[in-house]
């Protein structure tokens, strides 16, 4: 392991492989105690720490304490930013898809409830999901998602590191809904919303922060969904997911989920910092 760089085809999955090792005393302290941190969210769920701890755990191993604090600055690294117009997918895009998802069940007669919102829980639930979704995408979007993109294209690499995710996840969902349909529907979302998430990452500038805010929006949306998530139908969102993701493809490119223009140039007509140069800058991969 001391030779293992992230140019080594191995990487990846030796470290997922450690993600996946230090995750099991969390699986087990949710299998033998009821307690949830918020509604639906198991003591297992603070295995979110895992992926932090392996990231500088592999960062030191190959760059020293000069990787760890480099891992750690780009937590906050909005100056990557390459336009303001990413703010829009990065805040607004998982919460429009979770309000649609909720129109559906309307549209097709589920018996829901009157939409009461908590409101009020919004500015704690974003600082404690931005928290959570930074430990996590240290990992996924800081530490693989360029090195298997190079390897496989992005697309590609975010579905691998999707399924990744999601299976990962599977023993917190199912401590929180033991149904099996409702843990592979959001694995299946998982998958989904791992391709938007390094679409905004790669589009944004290899952002860090990006990813964890559109992260970090998916998760205030689901607890603040009536009645805190109560009613969230997994599947739906992991079809409208789904097709967006779809879209992005489309129009970005699965090589790079990302065009000359910024990504998110392209679907909103918006114009990148320097599109008046001759050539605009592409994202590092």
């Amino acid at each position: 392991m001391n030779r293992l760089t992230a140019e080594d085809p191995r990487f990846p999955w030796v470290f997922f492989a450690a993600i996946f090792l230090v995750s099991v005393p969390f699986w087990v302290l949710g299998a033998v105690m009821s307690v949830r941190l918020l509604p639906g969210l198991p003591l297992s769920a603070l295995m979110f720490v895992c992926p932090a701890g392996v990231s500088l755990y592999f960062a030191n191993r190959s760059e020293g304490r000069r990787g760890v604090a480099t891992l750690l600055r780009r937590v906050l690294d909005f100056a990557r930013i390459r336009s303001w117009s990413w703010y829009l997918p990065m805040l607004l895009l998982m919460p429009c898809i979770m309000t649609a998802s909720w129109g559906v069940m309307l549209a097709v007669g589920r018996e829901l409830p009157a939409a009461s919102i908590p409101w009020g829980d919004g500015p704690l639930l974003a600082v404690a999901f931005f928290i959570t979704a930074a430990c996590e995408e240290m990992a996924w979007s800081g530490s693989v998602l360029e090195p298997m993109q190079k390897r496989m294209g992005a697309l590609s690499a975010a579905i691998a590191i999707g399924l990744v995710w999601g299976v990962w996840h599977a023993i917190p969902y199912a401590q929180a809904n033991p149904s099996a349909a409702w843990v592979l529907g959001q694995i299946a979302f998982s998958v989904s919303f791992r391709v938007l998430l390094a679409w905004v990452y790669f589009g944004s500038g290899s952002s860090l922060f990006a990813a964890i805010v559109c992260h970090a929006s998916y998760n205030v949306a689901w607890q603040l969904f009536p009645n805190h998530g109560s009613f969230y139908d997994p599947w739906i969102a992991a079809a409208l997911t789904a097709a967006v993701a779809v879209v992005v493809a489309g129009a970005c490119g699965p090589r790079t989920l990302c065009d000359r223009r910024g990504g998110f140039a392209r679907l909103s007509g918006s114009r990148p910092p320097h599109a008046g140069r001759r050539r605009a800058a592409t994202p590092r991969a």
